[in-house]
Parts: C-alpha cells; structure tokens; sequence
C-alpha cells in the first residue's frame, strides 16, 4: 500500500501557483480537490489528489 502524504496550504500553493483565494473559490466551485480536517483548526490535502488535478489541467492551468 502506498503512503499517502498531506499537503498544509503553503505547499498546495506552491505546487499549483494559486493563492488562498483562488484554492478556496475553486473547492467552493467544486473545481478543486476537498481538503480533509487534520486537527481542531488544521486541513490539508491529499498529496495525491493534488497530483492528480495537475495531471488532469494538461498545461492548461
């Protein structure tokens, strides 16, 4: 079974190029992978999620 790891949002951003506002309006739209409640007052995104809607923009971001 593969590990799957979480990504906190500075990386999300970081691997997408879209601002806070952007990534929310987008999940808001469901244009985005979801995040999941990591703690009380944490989220984070799934590693793979996040490299699948890469995958799934073919360079069109």
């Amino acid at each position: 079974m593969a590990i799957n790891k979480n990504l906190r949002l500075p990386a999300v951003m970081n691997a997408t190029g879209y601002g806070r506002t952007t990534i929310y309006r987008l999940m808001a739209e469901g244009k985005f992978p979801l995040s999941i409640k990591i703690g009380t007052r944490a989220v984070a995104w799934r590693q793979s999620d996040i490299e699948e809607y890469l995958n799934s923009l073919g360079g069109q971001k």
